[in-house]
Protein backbone atom coordinates (compact mmCIF):
# COMPACT_ATOMS: atom_id res chain seq x y z
CA UNK A 1 0.00 0.00 0.00
CA UNK A 2 2.72 2.57 0.86
CA UNK A 3 3.98 2.17 -2.50
CA UNK A 4 0.70 2.33 -4.61
CA UNK A 5 -0.06 5.34 -2.62
CA UNK A 6 3.55 6.98 -3.75
CA UNK A 7 2.47 5.94 -7.48
CA UNK A 8 -1.07 7.88 -6.99
CA UNK A 9 0.14 10.71 -5.63
CA UNK A 10 2.70 11.39 -7.82
CA UNK A 11 0.17 11.12 -11.07
CA UNK A 12 -2.01 12.99 -9.53
CA UNK A 13 0.73 15.48 -8.45
CA UNK A 14 1.67 14.86 -12.44
CA UNK A 15 -2.02 15.99 -13.72
CA UNK A 16 -1.88 18.52 -11.28
CA UNK A 17 0.99 19.80 -13.25
CA UNK A 18 -0.13 19.50 -16.48
CA UNK A 19 -3.65 20.45 -16.83
CA UNK A 20 -2.91 24.18 -14.88
CA UNK A 21 0.03 25.01 -17.12
CA UNK A 22 -0.97 22.90 -20.54
CA UNK A 23 -4.42 23.13 -20.90
CA UNK A 24 -6.43 19.65 -21.56
CA UNK A 25 -4.50 16.72 -23.20
CA UNK A 26 -6.09 17.57 -26.02
CA UNK A 27 -3.91 20.78 -26.91
CA UNK A 28 -1.25 19.45 -26.21
CA UNK A 29 -0.83 15.64 -26.92
CA UNK A 30 -0.07 15.79 -30.45
CA UNK A 31 -1.13 12.33 -32.39
CA UNK A 32 1.49 10.13 -33.87
CA UNK A 33 1.22 11.45 -37.56
CA UNK A 34 2.33 15.04 -36.10
CA UNK A 35 5.00 13.67 -33.85
CA UNK A 36 7.07 11.71 -37.04
CA UNK A 37 6.08 14.96 -39.32
CA UNK A 38 8.14 16.91 -36.39
CA UNK A 39 10.93 14.38 -35.71
CA UNK A 40 11.02 14.49 -39.66
CA UNK A 41 11.64 18.30 -39.62
CA UNK A 42 8.44 18.41 -42.37
CA UNK A 43 7.21 22.08 -40.79
CA UNK A 44 10.70 23.59 -41.65
CA UNK A 45 9.93 22.77 -45.42
CA UNK A 46 6.75 24.58 -45.03
CA UNK A 47 8.39 27.47 -43.42
CA UNK A 48 10.94 27.83 -46.07
CA UNK A 49 8.15 28.63 -48.61
CA UNK A 50 6.23 30.90 -46.60
CA UNK A 51 9.66 32.73 -46.14
CA UNK A 52 10.13 32.81 -49.90
CA UNK A 53 6.58 35.00 -50.37
CA UNK A 54 7.40 37.14 -47.57
CA UNK A 55 10.90 37.24 -49.33
CA UNK A 56 12.55 36.97 -46.13
CA UNK A 57 15.67 34.92 -48.01
CA UNK A 58 17.84 34.53 -44.76
CA UNK A 59 15.27 32.96 -42.99
CA UNK A 60 14.06 30.65 -45.59
CA UNK A 61 17.69 29.50 -46.21
CA UNK A 62 18.02 28.80 -42.03
CA UNK A 63 14.69 26.90 -42.78
CA UNK A 64 15.88 24.97 -45.40
CA UNK A 65 18.90 23.71 -43.79
CA UNK A 66 17.15 22.60 -40.65
CA UNK A 67 15.06 20.62 -42.53
CA UNK A 68 17.70 19.27 -44.57
CA UNK A 69 20.26 18.12 -41.43
CA UNK A 70 16.98 15.90 -41.13
CA UNK A 71 17.08 15.11 -44.68
CA UNK A 72 19.85 14.72 -46.03
CA UNK A 73 18.82 13.00 -49.47
CA UNK A 74 16.38 15.39 -49.97
CA UNK A 75 18.21 16.89 -53.41
CA UNK A 76 15.49 19.97 -54.10
CA UNK A 77 15.89 21.50 -50.80
CA UNK A 78 19.84 21.01 -50.99
CA UNK A 79 19.30 22.43 -54.44
CA UNK A 80 17.24 25.44 -53.05
CA UNK A 81 19.85 26.14 -50.31
CA UNK A 82 22.52 26.73 -53.27
CA UNK A 83 20.18 28.73 -55.03
CA UNK A 84 19.54 30.61 -51.43
CA UNK A 85 23.79 31.18 -51.46
CA UNK A 86 23.41 32.62 -54.76
CA UNK A 87 20.48 35.13 -54.46
CA UNK A 88 20.92 36.03 -51.40
CA UNK A 89 24.59 36.32 -51.38
CA UNK A 90 26.53 35.23 -48.44
CA UNK A 91 24.31 33.58 -45.87
CA UNK A 92 25.17 31.77 -42.52
CA UNK A 93 23.07 28.40 -42.15
CA UNK A 94 21.83 27.50 -38.70
CA UNK A 95 20.40 24.64 -37.78
CA UNK A 96 17.92 26.32 -35.54
CA UNK A 97 16.88 22.31 -34.27
CA UNK A 98 20.69 21.51 -33.76
CA UNK A 99 21.29 19.62 -30.21
CA UNK A 100 23.74 21.98 -28.43
CA UNK A 101 25.88 19.51 -26.85
CA UNK A 102 26.08 17.91 -30.23
CA UNK A 103 27.55 21.37 -31.43
CA UNK A 104 29.96 21.82 -28.69
CA UNK A 105 31.47 18.41 -29.10
CA UNK A 106 32.15 19.20 -32.80
CA UNK A 107 33.50 22.47 -32.26
CA UNK A 108 35.74 21.22 -29.42
CA UNK A 109 36.91 18.56 -31.47
CA UNK A 110 37.84 20.82 -34.09
CA UNK A 111 39.94 22.98 -31.87
CA UNK A 112 41.56 20.08 -30.68
CA UNK A 113 42.81 18.72 -33.86
CA UNK A 114 43.90 23.07 -34.38
CA UNK A 115 46.17 21.96 -31.40
CA UNK A 116 43.58 24.79 -29.49
CA UNK A 117 43.80 23.03 -26.72
CA UNK A 118 42.33 25.38 -23.82
CA UNK A 119 39.60 26.07 -26.40
CA UNK A 120 39.11 22.12 -26.88
CA UNK A 121 38.51 21.93 -23.23
CA UNK A 122 35.91 24.84 -22.76
CA UNK A 123 33.90 23.30 -25.54
CA UNK A 124 34.19 19.78 -24.29
CA UNK A 125 33.31 20.56 -20.80
CA UNK A 126 30.13 22.34 -22.11
CA UNK A 127 29.35 19.58 -24.31
CA UNK A 128 29.41 17.11 -21.10
CA UNK A 129 27.67 19.48 -19.07
CA UNK A 130 25.10 19.09 -22.11
CA UNK A 131 24.88 15.77 -22.49
CA UNK A 132 24.14 14.68 -18.57
CA UNK A 133 21.29 17.79 -18.63
CA UNK A 134 19.74 16.13 -21.88
CA UNK A 135 20.06 12.55 -20.14
CA UNK A 136 17.84 13.64 -17.54
CA UNK A 137 15.46 14.89 -20.01
CA UNK A 138 15.50 12.12 -21.95
CA UNK A 139 14.87 9.75 -18.65
CA UNK A 140 11.80 12.19 -18.08
CA UNK A 141 10.48 12.08 -21.67
CA UNK A 142 10.21 8.20 -21.50
CA UNK A 143 7.63 8.14 -18.89
CA UNK A 144 6.07 10.35 -20.87
CA UNK A 145 2.21 8.94 -23.03
CA UNK A 146 3.68 5.96 -24.95
CA UNK A 147 1.98 3.90 -27.55
CA UNK A 148 3.77 0.32 -27.45
CA UNK A 149 3.30 -2.07 -30.50
CA UNK A 150 0.62 -4.94 -29.08
CA UNK A 151 -0.25 -3.48 -26.05
CA UNK A 152 -3.38 -1.34 -27.31
CA UNK A 153 -4.78 -0.22 -23.37
CA UNK A 154 -8.35 -0.99 -24.06
CA UNK A 155 -7.82 -4.90 -24.92
CA UNK A 156 -5.09 -5.68 -22.67
CA UNK A 157 -6.09 -8.30 -20.47
CA UNK A 158 -2.78 -9.07 -18.24
CA UNK A 159 -3.05 -8.85 -14.28
CA UNK A 160 -1.89 -6.01 -12.18
CA UNK A 161 2.20 -7.57 -12.09
CA UNK A 162 2.41 -8.26 -15.51
CA UNK A 163 0.60 -5.03 -16.74
CA UNK A 164 2.80 -2.50 -14.80
CA UNK A 165 6.34 -5.01 -15.93
CA UNK A 166 5.04 -4.60 -18.98
CA UNK A 167 4.71 -0.79 -18.95
CA UNK A 168 8.12 -0.32 -17.17
CA UNK A 169 10.03 -2.90 -19.39
CA UNK A 170 9.34 -0.69 -22.62
CA UNK A 171 10.06 2.51 -20.46
CA UNK A 172 13.35 1.44 -19.07
CA UNK A 173 14.47 0.09 -22.59
CA UNK A 174 13.43 3.68 -23.68
CA UNK A 175 15.32 5.01 -20.79
CA UNK A 176 18.88 2.63 -21.54
CA UNK A 177 18.78 3.96 -25.22
CA UNK A 178 18.94 7.42 -24.63
CA UNK A 179 22.77 7.04 -24.93
CA UNK A 180 21.25 6.09 -28.20
CA UNK A 181 19.48 8.64 -28.66
CA UNK A 182 22.10 11.31 -27.31
CA UNK A 183 24.69 10.05 -29.48
CA UNK A 184 22.73 10.59 -32.73
CA UNK A 185 22.65 13.80 -34.94
CA UNK A 186 19.22 15.12 -36.31
CA UNK A 187 17.89 12.95 -38.99
CA UNK A 188 20.17 10.07 -38.57
CA UNK A 189 19.62 5.88 -37.56
CA UNK A 190 23.04 5.12 -36.49
CA UNK A 191 24.84 6.81 -33.44
CA UNK A 192 28.30 8.31 -33.38
CA UNK A 193 30.28 5.40 -31.57
CA UNK A 194 31.69 5.79 -28.50
CA UNK A 195 30.31 9.42 -28.11
CA UNK A 196 30.41 10.01 -24.36
CA UNK A 197 33.85 8.53 -23.47
CA UNK A 198 35.35 9.93 -26.42
CA UNK A 199 34.73 13.26 -24.21
CA UNK A 200 36.99 12.03 -22.00
CA UNK A 201 39.57 10.81 -24.26
CA UNK A 202 40.08 14.30 -26.28
CA UNK A 203 39.95 16.14 -22.93
CA UNK A 204 42.48 13.61 -20.99
CA UNK A 205 45.10 14.48 -23.39
CA UNK A 206 43.98 18.27 -24.23
CA UNK A 207 44.32 18.57 -20.26
CA UNK A 208 47.36 17.25 -20.67
CA UNK A 209 48.74 20.01 -23.07
CA UNK A 210 47.54 22.99 -20.87
CA UNK A 211 49.70 21.28 -18.25
CA UNK A 212 46.49 20.02 -15.85
CA UNK A 213 47.98 17.00 -14.86
CA UNK A 214 45.65 16.20 -12.17
CA UNK A 215 42.29 16.76 -14.63
CA UNK A 216 44.23 14.80 -17.18
CA UNK A 217 44.11 12.07 -14.76
CA UNK A 218 40.85 12.35 -13.96
CA UNK A 219 39.59 12.54 -17.50
CA UNK A 220 41.72 9.38 -18.48
CA UNK A 221 40.33 7.02 -15.62
CA UNK A 222 36.98 8.25 -16.27
CA UNK A 223 37.38 6.74 -20.12
CA UNK A 224 38.78 3.95 -18.51
CA UNK A 225 35.56 3.55 -16.69
CA UNK A 226 34.11 2.46 -20.06
CA UNK A 227 37.19 0.70 -21.27
CA UNK A 228 39.41 -0.91 -18.69
CA UNK A 229 41.86 -2.28 -20.74
CA UNK A 230 42.39 0.36 -23.37
CA UNK A 231 46.06 0.36 -24.00
CA UNK A 232 47.20 3.57 -24.52
CA UNK A 233 44.98 5.11 -22.22
CA UNK A 234 46.54 2.77 -19.48
CA UNK A 235 49.53 4.11 -20.57
CA UNK A 236 48.59 7.81 -20.65
CA UNK A 237 47.22 7.65 -16.78
CA UNK A 238 50.45 5.55 -16.01
CA UNK A 239 52.30 8.93 -17.29
CA UNK A 240 50.26 11.19 -15.50
CA UNK A 241 50.46 9.49 -12.16
CA UNK A 242 54.37 9.90 -12.51
CA UNK A 243 54.44 13.56 -13.34
CA UNK A 244 52.05 13.71 -10.43
CA UNK A 245 54.59 11.76 -8.07
CA UNK A 246 56.08 14.16 -5.30
CA UNK A 247 53.48 17.19 -5.68
CA UNK A 248 50.14 14.76 -4.21
CA UNK A 249 48.97 11.21 -3.94
CA UNK A 250 47.52 10.39 -7.33
CA UNK A 251 45.54 7.75 -5.58
CA UNK A 252 43.77 10.34 -4.53
CA UNK A 253 42.55 11.73 -7.93
CA UNK A 254 39.36 9.63 -8.88
CA UNK A 255 37.00 9.23 -12.11
CA UNK A 256 34.21 11.85 -12.66
CA UNK A 257 31.33 11.20 -10.22
CA UNK A 258 28.38 11.69 -13.18
CA UNK A 259 30.10 9.34 -15.22
CA UNK A 260 30.35 6.59 -12.67
CA UNK A 261 26.88 7.41 -11.61
CA UNK A 262 25.76 7.05 -15.35
CA UNK A 263 27.47 4.16 -16.01
CA UNK A 264 26.36 2.24 -12.73
CA UNK A 265 22.37 3.16 -13.82
CA UNK A 266 23.49 1.73 -17.26
CA UNK A 267 24.49 -1.36 -16.02
CA UNK A 268 21.41 -1.96 -13.55
CA UNK A 269 18.54 -0.99 -16.46
CA UNK A 270 20.70 -3.76 -18.75
CA UNK A 271 20.62 -6.37 -15.51
CA UNK A 272 16.58 -5.73 -15.21
CA UNK A 273 16.04 -6.03 -18.74
CA UNK A 274 17.84 -9.18 -19.04
CA UNK A 275 15.99 -10.36 -15.81
CA UNK A 276 12.76 -9.11 -17.67
CA UNK A 277 13.51 -10.92 -21.04
CA UNK A 278 14.52 -14.24 -19.16
CA UNK A 279 11.13 -13.82 -17.10
CA UNK A 280 8.76 -12.45 -18.88
CA UNK A 281 9.52 -13.75 -22.29
CA UNK A 282 10.43 -11.16 -23.81
CA UNK A 283 13.38 -10.48 -26.76
CA UNK A 284 16.10 -8.50 -25.92
CA UNK A 285 19.54 -8.17 -27.25
CA UNK A 286 22.29 -5.82 -25.99
CA UNK A 287 23.41 -3.57 -28.06
CA UNK A 288 27.15 -2.41 -27.54
CA UNK A 289 26.94 1.31 -26.65
CA UNK A 290 30.67 1.86 -26.17
CA UNK A 291 31.93 0.61 -29.16
CA UNK A 292 35.70 1.31 -29.59
CA UNK A 293 35.66 1.07 -32.85
CA UNK A 294 34.68 5.06 -32.61
CA UNK A 295 37.55 6.96 -31.31
CA UNK A 296 40.07 9.55 -31.56
CA UNK A 297 42.09 9.30 -34.75
CA UNK A 298 45.59 11.42 -33.61
CA UNK A 299 48.70 10.38 -32.76
CA UNK A 300 48.34 11.95 -28.80
CA UNK A 301 49.53 8.84 -26.83
CA UNK A 302 51.91 9.60 -24.52
CA UNK A 303 54.88 7.71 -23.08
CA UNK A 304 54.40 4.88 -20.21
CA UNK A 305 57.40 6.39 -18.23
CA UNK A 306 59.52 9.82 -18.09
CA UNK A 307 62.61 8.71 -19.51
CA UNK A 308 60.98 8.46 -22.82
CA UNK A 309 60.29 11.96 -22.75
CA UNK A 310 62.40 14.39 -25.31
CA UNK A 311 63.45 17.78 -24.30
CA UNK A 312 60.11 19.77 -25.78
CA UNK A 313 57.70 17.22 -24.61
CA UNK A 314 56.15 14.08 -24.93
CA UNK A 315 56.52 11.89 -27.65
CA UNK A 316 53.61 11.50 -29.85
CA UNK A 317 54.33 7.67 -30.38
CA UNK A 318 51.64 5.30 -31.67
CA UNK A 319 49.03 5.67 -33.85
CA UNK A 320 45.83 6.39 -31.20
CA UNK A 321 42.74 4.45 -33.37
CA UNK A 322 42.79 3.96 -36.63
CA UNK A 323 39.95 5.14 -39.18
CA UNK A 324 37.36 1.73 -39.94
CA UNK A 325 38.19 -0.91 -40.92
CA UNK A 326 36.56 -1.72 -44.38
CA UNK A 327 35.06 -5.41 -44.24
CA UNK A 328 36.98 -6.95 -47.06
CA UNK A 329 40.72 -6.93 -47.64
CA UNK A 330 41.03 -4.03 -49.92
CA UNK A 331 43.28 -5.30 -53.39
CA UNK A 332 44.09 -3.59 -56.78
CA UNK A 333 46.06 -3.90 -60.16
CA UNK A 334 44.74 -7.24 -60.93
CA UNK A 335 44.54 -8.03 -64.91
CA UNK A 336 42.62 -5.65 -67.09
CA UNK A 337 41.49 -8.85 -69.36
CA UNK A 338 41.17 -6.90 -72.69
CA UNK A 339 44.08 -5.79 -74.43
CA UNK A 340 42.93 -3.11 -76.01
CA UNK A 341 42.23 -1.37 -72.42
CA UNK A 342 44.95 1.42 -71.50
CA UNK A 343 45.38 1.70 -67.67
CA UNK A 344 45.63 5.54 -66.90
CA UNK A 345 45.67 5.97 -62.94
CA UNK A 346 45.55 4.26 -60.23
CA UNK A 347 43.94 4.86 -56.66
CA UNK A 348 47.09 6.58 -55.31
CA UNK A 349 47.47 8.93 -58.59
CA UNK A 350 43.90 9.79 -58.10
CA UNK A 351 44.36 10.92 -54.74
CA UNK A 352 42.26 8.16 -53.63
CA UNK A 353 41.25 4.77 -52.29
CA UNK A 354 40.34 2.13 -54.57
CA UNK A 355 40.27 3.97 -58.09
CA UNK A 356 40.83 2.95 -61.46
CA UNK A 357 40.73 5.33 -64.96
CA UNK A 358 41.05 3.12 -68.26
CA UNK A 359 41.00 4.57 -71.78
CA UNK A 360 39.78 2.47 -75.30
CA UNK A 361 37.33 0.26 -73.06
CA UNK A 362 34.73 0.68 -75.94
CA UNK A 363 35.17 2.12 -79.71
CA UNK A 364 34.92 4.99 -81.33
CA UNK A 365 32.73 2.91 -83.10
CA UNK A 366 30.83 1.80 -80.79
CA UNK A 367 29.92 5.21 -78.79
CA UNK A 368 28.41 6.13 -81.97
CA UNK A 369 26.16 3.08 -81.83
CA UNK A 370 25.24 3.49 -77.88
CA UNK A 371 24.06 6.87 -78.78
CA UNK A 372 21.79 5.49 -81.25
CA UNK A 373 20.49 3.17 -78.62
CA UNK A 374 20.41 6.17 -76.10
CA UNK A 375 18.28 8.24 -78.59
CA UNK A 376 16.11 5.48 -79.60
CA UNK A 377 15.03 4.54 -75.81
CA UNK A 378 15.40 6.70 -73.13
CA UNK A 379 12.63 8.33 -71.61
CA UNK A 380 12.95 11.88 -69.88
CA UNK A 381 13.21 11.25 -65.92
CA UNK A 382 13.70 7.33 -66.45
CA UNK A 383 15.72 5.66 -63.23
CA UNK A 384 14.72 9.29 -61.62
CA UNK A 385 11.02 8.05 -60.36
CA UNK A 386 9.96 10.51 -63.73
CA UNK A 387 11.67 13.57 -62.71
CA UNK A 388 13.18 15.32 -66.20
CA UNK A 389 14.91 17.73 -63.43
CA UNK A 390 16.09 15.31 -60.25
CA UNK A 391 19.46 17.06 -59.53
CA UNK A 392 19.30 20.57 -61.13
CA UNK A 393 16.43 22.32 -62.85
CA UNK A 394 19.15 23.34 -65.17
CA UNK A 395 19.97 20.37 -67.23
CA UNK A 396 17.16 17.63 -68.77
CA UNK A 397 17.65 13.73 -67.44
CA UNK A 398 16.79 11.19 -69.52
CA UNK A 399 17.99 7.13 -69.31
CA UNK A 400 17.33 3.48 -70.32
CA UNK A 401 18.23 0.45 -68.62
CA UNK A 402 19.81 -2.75 -70.49
CA UNK A 403 16.26 -4.87 -70.35
CA UNK A 404 14.46 -1.54 -71.63
CA UNK A 405 17.23 -1.63 -74.86
CA UNK A 406 16.77 -5.28 -75.16
CA UNK A 407 12.84 -5.40 -75.94
CA UNK A 408 12.89 -2.20 -77.86
CA UNK A 409 15.45 -4.56 -79.96
CA UNK A 410 13.39 -7.45 -80.11
CA UNK A 411 10.21 -5.23 -81.08
CA UNK A 412 12.26 -3.50 -83.56
CA UNK A 413 12.29 -0.13 -82.39
CA UNK A 414 16.26 0.17 -82.48
CA UNK A 415 18.63 -2.17 -83.98
CA UNK A 416 19.17 -5.16 -82.14
CA UNK A 417 22.54 -5.56 -82.55
CA UNK A 418 23.10 -1.94 -80.83
CA UNK A 419 20.81 -3.05 -77.95
CA UNK A 420 22.89 -6.21 -77.55
CA UNK A 421 25.82 -4.56 -77.23
CA UNK A 422 24.44 -2.27 -74.57
CA UNK A 423 24.30 -5.33 -72.38
CA UNK A 424 27.80 -6.72 -73.87
CA UNK A 425 29.71 -3.83 -73.13
CA UNK A 426 28.15 -3.49 -69.36
CA UNK A 427 29.02 -6.88 -69.09
CA UNK A 428 32.77 -6.37 -70.52
CA UNK A 429 32.84 -3.54 -67.50
CA UNK A 430 31.77 -5.50 -64.92
CA UNK A 431 34.30 -8.42 -65.45
CA UNK A 432 37.17 -5.59 -65.96
CA UNK A 433 36.13 -3.91 -62.49
CA UNK A 434 35.91 -8.04 -60.64
CA UNK A 435 39.41 -8.42 -61.90
CA UNK A 436 41.37 -4.97 -61.17
CA UNK A 437 40.38 -4.59 -57.63
CA UNK A 438 40.88 -8.58 -57.41
CA UNK A 439 38.06 -9.90 -55.97
CA UNK A 440 37.44 -13.11 -54.13
CA UNK A 441 33.77 -13.66 -54.73
CA UNK A 442 31.45 -13.03 -57.88
CA UNK A 443 30.88 -9.24 -58.79
CA UNK A 444 27.10 -9.00 -59.80
CA UNK A 445 24.72 -6.19 -61.10
CA UNK A 446 23.09 -3.86 -58.65
CA UNK A 447 22.02 -1.37 -61.26
CA UNK A 448 22.97 -0.69 -65.00
CA UNK A 449 21.83 2.68 -66.44
CA UNK A 450 22.52 4.03 -69.84
CA UNK A 451 22.01 8.37 -68.92
CA UNK A 452 22.17 11.06 -70.76
CA UNK A 453 22.14 14.89 -69.19
CA UNK A 454 21.30 17.86 -71.77
CA UNK A 455 22.13 21.21 -70.58
CA UNK A 456 18.65 23.18 -71.31
CA UNK A 457 19.29 26.89 -72.81
CA UNK A 458 19.11 29.55 -71.40
CA UNK A 459 19.63 28.49 -68.44
CA UNK A 460 23.49 28.69 -68.19
CA UNK A 461 24.24 31.96 -67.21
CA UNK A 462 25.70 32.72 -63.95
CA UNK A 463 25.13 28.93 -63.10
CA UNK A 464 26.92 27.91 -59.98
CA UNK A 465 25.36 24.31 -59.36
CA UNK A 466 26.63 21.16 -59.93
CA UNK A 467 24.91 18.46 -62.44
CA UNK A 468 24.66 15.82 -59.63
CA UNK A 469 25.92 16.95 -56.01
CA UNK A 470 28.66 15.15 -54.05
CA UNK A 471 27.68 12.58 -52.76
CA UNK A 472 28.58 8.36 -51.95
CA UNK A 473 26.79 5.69 -53.22
CA UNK A 474 25.93 3.77 -50.42
CA UNK A 475 25.55 5.79 -47.81
CA UNK A 476 24.25 9.37 -46.70
CA UNK A 477 27.12 11.87 -46.58
CA UNK A 478 27.45 14.10 -43.97
CA UNK A 479 30.08 16.68 -44.67
CA UNK A 480 29.35 18.93 -41.53
CA UNK A 481 30.09 15.51 -39.44
CA UNK A 482 32.78 14.51 -41.75
CA UNK A 483 31.40 10.97 -41.45
CA UNK A 484 29.20 8.96 -44.22
CA UNK A 485 26.41 6.98 -42.56
CA UNK A 486 25.59 3.81 -43.95
CA UNK A 487 22.02 3.69 -43.68
CA UNK A 488 18.13 3.69 -45.84
CA UNK A 489 17.33 5.54 -47.60
CA UNK A 490 21.08 5.10 -48.95
CA UNK A 491 21.59 1.99 -51.38
CA UNK A 492 23.63 0.23 -48.39
CA UNK A 493 24.29 -2.92 -50.53
CA UNK A 494 26.32 -1.22 -53.43
CA UNK A 495 29.92 -2.01 -53.11
CA UNK A 496 31.42 -0.93 -56.52
CA UNK A 497 30.62 1.58 -58.86
CA UNK A 498 31.76 2.52 -62.84
CA UNK A 499 31.00 5.18 -65.56
CA UNK A 500 31.66 4.68 -68.85
CA UNK A 501 31.52 7.35 -71.04
CA UNK A 502 30.12 7.75 -74.70
CA UNK A 503 31.10 10.98 -75.70
CA UNK A 504 33.07 14.46 -75.38
CA UNK A 505 31.51 17.17 -77.37
CA UNK A 506 29.97 18.98 -74.54
CA UNK A 507 31.02 21.80 -72.44
CA UNK A 508 31.76 21.29 -68.51
CA UNK A 509 30.23 17.85 -66.82
CA UNK A 510 33.54 16.90 -65.47
CA UNK A 511 33.87 14.10 -63.13
CA UNK A 512 35.30 15.11 -59.22
CA UNK A 513 36.33 13.39 -56.44
CA UNK A 514 36.37 15.20 -53.18
CA UNK A 515 37.31 14.62 -49.32
CA UNK A 516 34.06 13.89 -47.29
CA UNK A 517 33.77 17.68 -46.75
CA UNK A 518 32.18 17.79 -50.21
CA UNK A 519 34.35 20.63 -50.83
CA UNK A 520 38.30 19.62 -51.74
CA UNK A 521 38.79 18.22 -55.31
CA UNK A 522 40.69 15.22 -55.02
CA UNK A 523 40.92 14.70 -58.93
CA UNK A 524 38.52 15.95 -61.62
CA UNK A 525 38.25 13.67 -64.83
CA UNK A 526 37.07 14.91 -68.32
CA UNK A 527 34.89 12.56 -70.05
CA UNK A 528 35.15 11.09 -73.46
CA UNK A 529 34.61 8.42 -75.27
CA UNK A 530 35.56 4.36 -73.97
CA UNK A 531 36.51 6.07 -70.74
CA UNK A 532 35.97 4.13 -67.31
CA UNK A 533 36.37 5.31 -63.81
CA UNK A 534 35.58 2.56 -61.65
CA UNK A 535 35.66 3.00 -57.31
CA UNK A 536 34.57 1.59 -54.24
CA UNK A 537 31.32 2.93 -53.21
CA UNK A 538 31.51 3.74 -49.62
CA UNK A 539 32.17 7.09 -47.89
CA UNK A 540 35.96 6.87 -49.24
CA UNK A 541 35.06 7.84 -52.52
CA UNK A 542 32.80 11.07 -51.71
CA UNK A 543 31.92 12.52 -55.67
CA UNK A 544 29.93 14.62 -57.99
CA UNK A 545 29.57 16.19 -61.20
CA UNK A 546 30.30 19.95 -62.59
CA UNK A 547 27.57 21.62 -64.46
CA UNK A 548 27.36 20.24 -67.75
CA UNK A 549 26.88 24.06 -69.50
CA UNK A 550 26.18 23.33 -72.98
CA UNK A 551 25.86 20.23 -75.40
CA UNK A 552 24.84 16.05 -73.95
CA UNK A 553 26.59 14.68 -71.95
CA UNK A 554 25.86 10.39 -72.02
CA UNK A 555 27.28 7.60 -70.20
CA UNK A 556 26.86 3.87 -69.36
CA UNK A 557 26.37 4.13 -65.10
CA UNK A 558 27.19 0.89 -63.30
CA UNK A 559 26.54 0.02 -59.55
CA UNK A 560 27.46 -3.85 -58.19
CA UNK A 561 27.25 -5.24 -55.16
CA UNK A 562 28.76 -8.36 -53.52
CA UNK A 563 25.96 -9.85 -52.13
CA UNK A 564 23.72 -11.97 -54.86
CA UNK A 565 20.56 -11.02 -52.47
CA UNK A 566 20.88 -7.73 -53.91
CA UNK A 567 20.95 -8.62 -57.70
CA UNK A 568 19.60 -6.43 -60.70
CA UNK A 569 15.96 -7.96 -61.32
CA UNK A 570 16.19 -6.13 -65.11
CA UNK A 571 19.68 -7.48 -65.13
CA UNK A 572 18.15 -11.18 -64.46
CA UNK A 573 15.40 -10.74 -67.02
CA UNK A 574 17.62 -9.36 -69.42
CA UNK A 575 19.99 -12.82 -69.41
CA UNK A 576 16.57 -14.34 -70.04
CA UNK A 577 16.08 -12.45 -72.69
CA UNK A 578 19.71 -12.86 -73.85
CA UNK A 579 19.41 -16.70 -73.64
CA UNK A 580 16.31 -16.65 -75.78
CA UNK A 581 17.44 -14.67 -78.91
CA UNK A 582 20.78 -16.74 -78.38
CA UNK A 583 18.60 -19.88 -78.97
CA UNK A 584 16.88 -18.43 -82.05
CA UNK A 585 20.58 -17.94 -83.57
CA UNK A 586 20.23 -14.10 -83.44
CA UNK A 587 24.24 -14.94 -82.01
CA UNK A 588 25.80 -11.86 -80.20
CA UNK A 589 26.97 -8.56 -81.35
CA UNK A 590 30.01 -8.33 -83.44
CA UNK A 591 32.32 -7.14 -80.50
CA UNK A 592 35.01 -9.22 -79.40
CA UNK A 593 34.04 -9.91 -75.60
CA UNK A 594 35.92 -12.82 -74.92
CA UNK A 595 39.28 -12.15 -72.23
CA UNK A 596 42.53 -13.00 -73.80
CA UNK A 597 45.08 -14.97 -71.48
CA UNK A 598 46.98 -13.81 -69.07
CA UNK A 599 48.42 -10.52 -69.61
Amino acid sequence: LPFFGSVLRRAGCLRGCEEPRLGAASRHRAAEEVRADFQRRVPYSYLQRAYIQLNKLEEAANAAHTFFMANPEHMEIQQDIENYKTTAGKVSLIDQEAKQHMEDYSAGVRHYDKEEYQLAIDFLERALKGYYSEDEDCQIMCEGPQRFEEHEYLEYKAGLYEAIADHYMQVLACKHDCVRELATRSGRISPIENFLPLHYDYLQFAYYRVGDYVKALECAKSYLLFHPDDEDVLENAGYYKDLLEGTMDPDTVKPRKEAKTLLRRHKLESHLLQVAAAGLGYTYTEPNYWNRYGARQDEHSVPSSISSEPEDGPRLSVAKKPVPKPDRELKEGGPLLYSDVKFVYNSQQLNGTQRVLLDNVISEEQCRELHKVASGVMLAGDGYRGKTSPHTPNERFEGATVLKALKYGYEGRVPLKSARLFYDISEKARRIVESYFMLNSTLYFSYTHLVCRTALSGQQERRNDLSHPIHADNCLLDPEANECWKEPPAYTFRDYSALLYMNADFEGGEFIFTEMDAKTVTASIKPKCGRMISFSSGGENPHGVKAVTKGQRCAVALWFTLDPLYRELERIQADEVIAMLDQEHLGPSEMNINPKDEL
